[in-house]
């Protein structure tokens, strides 16, 4: 068909489809979470460590500024929240963004 191969119109097929389905979902990868239900923290403190562990004890790997705001999970251990990078922050010095939902598991 057209001098195109069988092979290569589905494979112009598939890529079509998943880019519609890309578009459709507002540029963001299937099954990826609504902004709605993403939670997001804001920090408080003016300065906040990002601690390698649910600990006080734990290695500081880096700082946060005042009003900073970072994807988090909802899981919250010994007083800390974990963040989205699987680093920690004391649960004390962040607190929810008013679009986000954030309760702890």
């Amino acid at each position: 068909m057209f001098g195109i191969p069988v092979r290569g119109l589905i494979v112009i097929g598939v890529l079509v489809a998943a880019g519609l389905m890309y578009a459709v979902n507002g540029g963001k990868p299937m099954g990826s979470a609504d902004a709605s239900t993403e939670c997001r923290m804001t920090v408080t403190a003016d300065v906040l460590n990002v601690r390698y562990g649910p600990a006080e004890t734990q290695p500081i790997v880096s700082t946060m500024q005042r009003d900073a705001v970072t994807r988090a999970e909802r899981k919250v251990e010994n007083g800390f929240r974990m963040l989205d990078t699987g680093r920690w922050v004391n649960e004390e010095f962040v607190a929810p963004t008013s679009d986000s939902e954030c309760a702890p598991t």
